[in-house]
């Protein structure tokens, strides 16, 4: 039998986060992904449907996405999962007070730290990282090819028909886009893109990106 992750976007926060609620349907284990506010909103969601929360993963440490990191953890106990590049790149006081204009959290200190290739199980779900520096220098997307098209969380890496700012302390376009044309474009076409913001659309597919979206050109 072939178990398949559940999957619910929730547009969370001042920024418009696509935060998703990823769960195992034989389990009930489940995944918060990109926790960008609203966290009263996100926890009524896992109550709801009856989920256990095992892990808050961050796909990068800007505050607008792990600004509701805390108060989730302090309801649920999850465990704070983040590549181990942005782990500590976001530690760094500098860092901090770069972003600090933002007026968000950061997030409390990271439980897991994960590294290209490295996978994350969820019940019987299994999401596979993918390194995916340049919006941030430990910037990651989420993989799992259990369904039948597949599906990708992108965080701030692939929006639909665009890419992730690098005009950020830690960003760099080059690397961006070398990320994004051999990490992700390598994926089969199907594969269900979940962006960290819905500028152009709430999802897309990896073949449409790599025929429409400009900055791939």
């Amino acid at each position: 039998m072939v178990v398949y992750m559940k999957i619910e976007q929730i547009t969370v926060g001042t920024m418009g986060v696509c935060c998703y609620l990823v769960s195992c349907e034989k389990t009930k284990k489940a995944a918060l992904i990109d926790v960008g506010g609203d966290e009263d909103r996100v926890l009524a969601a896992i109550e709801k449907a009856g989920l256990d929360l095992q892990y808050i993963i961050a796909t990068h440490g800007h505050p607008d996405h792990v600004c509701g990191n805390r108060r989730i953890q302090e309801a649920t106990g999850a465990k704070i999962i983040m590549h181990a590049l942005d782990a500590e790149f976001f530690a760094k006081a500098e860092v901090k007070d770069h972003f600090s204009h933002l007026g968000l959290e950061f997030s409390p200190p990271v439980d897991i730290t994960v590294v290209d290739g490295d996978t994350i199980n969820i019940g019987e779900v299994v999401l596979k990282v993918l390194h995916t520096p340049g919006h941030t220098p430990g910037g990651m997307c989420l993989y799992n090819n259990d369904g039948p098209d597949g599906d990708l969380f992108t965080g701030d890496t692939l929006f639909v028909t665009a890419v992730g700012r690098t005009d950020f302390m830690g960003g760099n376009h080059q690397d961006l886009l070398n990320s994004i044309r051999t990490k992700l474009f390598v994926l089969p076409d199907e594969t269900i893109v979940w962006p960290g913001h819905g500028y152009g659309g709430d999802r897309s597919h990896i073949g449409f990106e790599k025929r429409a979206n400009p900055f791939l050109k």
